[in-house]
């Protein structure tokens, strides 16, 4: 899959062109799906908060983008209803965009759905994460970031990258710089720390930076 990590959705025009180059056509003529599975990991998220991600009424630029089309992927609705129905759904759509939550939820359940073993074969599909469904991608989030406690205790996440994300850098009180560089030591590979003008690309393989803001990268 093509991939922008951001921490905060489309933020601004540099993530925004990004996502087009991404899609290779404009917004306005592409399908997206959107999944808000990861809300109901998190303690301070919930059907409220799911419902502002669906609708856009919230401060994290996704769902309102002004897309051709928009559909709800509900991971956990998917086992009880067979691949035969919602992998069409997924293969026709140009965009799944994942929002934040608890990572180790999402992947839990893209685990369960079948989802995360599809993700190898959606070449011609962006994956647009905000913050914990950014986080999903790696191959794990530091234990400060696990507040749903998966079936094997651990902080590991899906590995499709080869690195680590610390998002909302500057975020006070909790996301300070001196607090990625204590993360990135008890991560000890790969990572970025970026706040929420910043989002990762990911191509082919190639990764690169994409920000109006800040960010830092600890080498492992």
């Amino acid at each position: 899959m093509r991939l922008l990590l951001t921490s905060a959705g489309v933020k601004n025009p540099s993530i925004r062109d990004a996502l087009v180059g991404l899609l290779g056509k404009p917004i306005a003529d592409s399908n997206a799906l959107c999944i808000p599975t990861a809300q109901y990991g998190h303690p301070m998220c919930g059907p409220a908060s799911a419902w502002r991600f669906i609708t856009g009424q919230m401060p994290l630029p996704m769902c309102d983008l002004g897309w051709k089309s928009l559909g709800v992927l509900e991971l956990t609705a998917l086992p009880s209803i067979g691949e035969e129905r919602w992998v069409p759904w997924v293969r026709e759509a140009d965009v799944l965009l994942a929002a934040g939550g608890d990572a180790t939820y999402l992947c839990h359940w893209m685990r369960q759905s079948g989802l995360a073993d599809l993700l190898p074969s959606l070449q011609d599909t962006v994956w647009v994460g905000l913050s914990a469904g950014s986080m999903v991608m790696t191959p794990r989030i530091g234990d400060d970031f696990v507040e749903w406690t998966p079936p094997n205790g651990s902080d590991s996440t899906l590995g499709v990258v080869d690195f680590s994300i610390f998002p909302h850098l500057g975020l006070e009180p909790e996301n300070t710089m001196a607090a990625a560089e204590k993360w990135a030591a008890e991560i000890a590979g790969p990572a970025y720390a970026i706040d929420d003008e910043t989002a990762i690309r990911v191509t082919d393989g190639t990764v690169d930076v994409v920000s109006e803001g800040q960010w830092r990268l600890f080498s492992s």
